[in-house]
């Protein structure tokens, strides 16, 4: 059974009521910043907006998480939201008071907003308690930027948190910019790359810069490796389910007349299926072996994975869509065309549960979209506005999957 429209009114209004306390809460968030794993401000900031809710809390074991259980008046299954916590190692540039207190780490990808809207989600939803068959389960997560937070959590029993597995799992991430302010966009199926890290060293042996004769020269074995992956992405793998191969770093040698014996190249690889996923690394191996092995050299290749493919359920994304609209009207909602080449750890929690990723436009008003700063910039700022959207859409995904399991 969906929600009405009564009651996806009430839930927008009452989102747009908590506006300034979610706002208070995000301007903390945004002072403190915080990197990888280990977030005691983060988390304590947490508790302390969650300590009126009553809710069965957890912290984290290994990890600065924080979990909670809203149990509603009804029995019922429980669903999953998530927000991550966070920051990035970038230097923020001010512009007015709202500015990062910690030099050289700032909120560039917005968790801060993330947190405040799941917490502006569980006030929301703890005031209607009585109406809930089932409970919500509230997953602030450290360590999404690189660290492999949420399955750390899944490992400590996030998913079951609530005494059964969810049935049902949703998160948001703002954009600063590419989305208009307050509009939400997804897509089914992929939404988001997976993103790994390919180590190569061309192993050869080193002379005088005079004579490349006398040695074994692994410069240009290493620049024509560069070549050769871009060419394998594009005869190897079906254009329609693309590769994406960067060589970030390029290290080799001391001086200009020395031969080394080592060069050394890092590479981001994003793939967007989770067969292609699976296929890369043999691939980039053999390309990497056999151009070194073709001039007499070897080639040593550590293949990292990183985050897997982003995966919503085609279901959950329609639940999205429907909730988003019946929030704040059809213009509300955006259907991405294609996926982000970005990644993401919410991936695990995906593929163990159907569920919903999503999109809100945080872009400040005035800013045209399509040429404000991206996220991860050190200028990058976010529309406290957002919040209203991030808290109204959680909770009424979380409530509508709930009123469907009890019919």
């Amino acid at each position: 059974m969906a929600l009405d429209e009564g009651t996806l009114a009430a839930l927008r209004d009452d989102a747009a009521r908590e506006l300034p306390r979610t706002t208070e809460l995000r301007h903390a968030l945004h002072r403190v910043p915080e990197l990888g794993l280990d977030l005691p401000l983060t988390q304590r900031l947490v508790l302390d907006a969650l300590a009126d809710l009553d809710l069965e809390v957890h912290p984290g074991r290994g990890l600065s998480s924080v979990t909670a259980v809203l149990r509603g008046g009804l029995p019922g299954p429980a669903v999953l939201l998530r927000g991550d916590m966070d920051a990035l190692p970038v230097t923020e540039e001010p512009d007015g008071d709202l500015v990062s207190g910690h030099p050289g780490v700032m909120h560039a990808c917005g968790h801060d907003m993330h947190v405040a809207g799941l917490v502006g989600a569980a006030r929301v939803l703890a005031a209607r308690r009585d109406e809930i068959a089932g409970s919500v389960v509230l997953m602030f997560q450290p360590g999404e930027e690189g660290h492999g937070g949420a399955r750390l959590m899944i490992d400590e029993g996030v998913l079951d948190a609530a005494g059964s597995r969810v049935v049902g799992a949703y998160g948001v991430h703002v954009m600063a910019s590419t989305i208009p302010v307050g509009v939400v966009a997804s897509r089914p199926g992929t939404l988001m790359a997976a993103s790994d890290t390919v180590r190569v060293t061309v192993h050869g042996r080193g002379g005088h810069g005079s004579k490349p004769y006398l040695a074994a020269d692994p410069v240009p074995v290493a620049a024509e490796i560069v070549l050769a992956l871009q060419t394998m992405v594009t005869r190897q793998f079906d254009v329609f389910d693309p590769v994406v191969v960067t060589v970030g770093r390029i290290q080799a040698g001391t001086t200009d007349n020395v031969i080394p014996d080592l060069a050394h190249l890092d590479a981001t690889v994003r793939t967007f299926s989770p067969a292609t996923h699976a296929a890369v690394p043999e691939r980039i191996a053999r390309v990497c072996e056999h151009v070194a092995a073709a001039h007499g050299l070897t080639a040593t290749v550590d293949y990292e994975r990183g985050y897997p493919v982003t995966v919503n359920d085609a279901t959950e994304v329609e639940r999205a869509r429907r909730v988003t609209r019946g929030l704040f009207g059809d213009d509300a909602w955006l259907d991405a065309e294609a996926p982000v080449p970005g990644a993401e750890d919410f991936s695990y929690v995906l593929e163990q549960v159907p569920g919903a990723f999503v999109f809100v436009g945080a872009t400040p008003v005035g800013q045209d979209p399509a040429t404000a700063d991206y996220n991860h910039s050190p200028r990058a700022r976010f529309a406290d506005d957002a919040l209203v959207t991030a808290s109204a859409v959680l909770a009424a995904l979380a409530l509508d999957r709930l009123a469907q399991a009890a019919g």
